[in-house]
């Protein structure tokens, strides 16, 4: 059987699944290519190439801020990819497509609560909380900080 390209893998999962744009696909490839090289700086010698899925969002989490900085919510929404979960959907396309490897230990539930989109992607780019006085504190008390 001939192994297929990268591009031929992502029009024959669309074809069946097109919850997400071509461009998530691309996304999740780079962010595994980032991840891995991540850990091969800080590994002192080879390590196994495997990512786990907890590996791999974190990967998508740092590759996404530095790729997309503020809009990377909106990016991403763009994609379809909303939650950790999406991630998870498009990496199992792409391993049900022989473009990504599993191990017997990966579950596609490994990709679930793996982190708030909310905390990760927008409230890095939010100003600081600064304190509001409430009507009638004088300007000596401490005032309450907005929640």
């Amino acid at each position: 059987m001939q192994k297929i390209g990268f591009s031929e893998a992502v029009e024959n999962i669309m074809a069946r699944d097109n919850r997400y744009d071509c461009e998530a696909y691309a996304f999740v490839r780079d962010a595994l290519d980032f991840t891995l090289k991540l850990r091969k700086k800080g590994a002192r010698d080879e390590e196994q190439r495997h990512v786990s899925g907890q590996e791999l969002l974190e990967g998508v989490r740092q590759y996404a801020l530095k790729e997309f900085g503020p809009m990377v919510v909106t990016v991403l929404s763009y994609w379809g990819v909303h939650k950790c979960e999406d991630v998870g959907d498009i990496v199992f396309n792409l391993i049900n497509e022989g473009i990504f490897g599993k191990s017997d230990h990966d579950s596609i539930s490994d990709f679930k609560n793996g982190f708030s989109f909310r905390e990760a992607f927008v409230e890095p780019f939010l100003p600081p909380q600064v304190p509001v006085r409430q009507r009638g504190e004088s300007s000596g008390e401490p005032a309450e900080k907005l929640k």
